[in-house]
């Protein structure tokens, strides 16, 4: 049973820091691109951060250049998302996507609420 369960998300006042987790199971995590997406009402879903398979090839958004970092541990199956410098332009439900190139197969989280508020 494939999952992808997001945590780390709340409530923060501008300026401040959260880091998002994802862990997968139920597939082969290092066969997958890994990329957290976020959306919030009345908005398009954007691609906040994609990172590789060995976890290169690292890219952002140009909204959360230089504040954001997305990482993998492999060993642990898991993808992260480190948010500073927060914004409430950032609140936004933030799930993680999962992408295999050769068979196309696709997994989504349950997605995490991030609110950037004072």
């Amino acid at each position: 049973q494939v999952q992808l369960v997001e945590s780390g998300g709340g409530l923060v006042q501008p300026g401040g820091s959260l880091r998002l987790s994802c862990a997968a199971s139920g597939f082969t995590f290092s066969s997958y691109a890994m990329s957290w997406y976020r959306q919030s009402p009345g908005k398009e879903r954007e691609l906040v951060a994609a990172i590789g398979r060995s976890g290169g090839g690292t890219n952002y958004a140009d909204s959360v250049k230089g504040r954001f970092t997305i990482s993998r541990d492999n060993a642990k199956n898991t993808v992260y998302l480190q948010m500073d410098s927060l914004k409430p332009e950032d609140t936004a439900v933030y799930r993680c996507n999962a992408k295999n190139i050769w068979n196309m197969n696709v997994y989504w989280g349950q997605g995490t609420q991030v609110t950037v508020s004072s």
